[in-house]
């Protein structure tokens, strides 16, 4: 199994640590007054979810997870799965809801995510860093409300998502999304 020092992971990279997976969020080298240096490295489980953080002495090796990442589209949503298609050999797949987690909140019917496979077995999804989606319900602006600067109010996005929009924006509008935090970007012109 392949391995890589501490020193080289970054951000991203799947690693398997006590026989389990996890991706890297983020890896920072701490050298103390007194002792050996170490990295205290955050990582995100890839069946669970979950994030723990982590100590390493600095250069220990961690092997790299078997995880395979392909792009597929997704066609529908049952109630309790996603189907994803791949678009090279048209072989569909099923991933449960429990394994998408909050991703659920940015699928959209025909667009194409990113599957991440784990032993052969599909265990998470990931969208694209930023997705144009349309408002499907927000309450509209109220004159007045931009005494403290940028002003923002709840919409709820065509794919169910909820967040924060600045009070110009009206329903219907097609805006821009950072899926990574929930936060709008921008609007779209069309």
């Amino acid at each position: 199994m392949a391995q890589m020092s501490t020193s080289e992971i970054r951000g991203g990279v799947k690693v398997e640590v006590e026989a389990q997976p996890y991706t890297i969020i983020s890896n920072e080298f701490v050298k103390p007054g007194k002792g050996q240096a170490f990295n205290r490295i955050k990582m995100k489980h890839l069946l669970t979810g979950r994030v723990i953080e982590r100590t390493f002495k600095s250069g220990e090796k961690l092997n790299l997870a078997d995880v395979a990442e392909e792009e597929m589209r997704m066609l529908y949503k049952e109630s309790d799965g996603v189907i994803f298609m791949d678009e090279k050999s048209f072989e569909q797949i099923k991933i449960s809801l429990e394994s998408i987690g909050e991703t659920v909140q940015w699928l959209l019917d025909d667009h194409v995510y990113e599957v991440i496979f784990y032993n052969g077995n599909a265990v998470n999804v990931e969208p694209p860093t930023f997705m144009e989606m349309v408002i499907t319900d927000t309450s509209p602006g109220v004159r007045g409300d931009t005494a403290s600067g940028r002003v923002l109010k709840p919409a709820i996005l065509e794919s169910g998502a909820k967040v924060q929009v600045p009070i110009f924006v009206e329903q219907g509008e097609k805006i821009k999304v950072d899926t990574r935090t929930g936060e709008y970007v921008s609007r779209v012109s069309s």
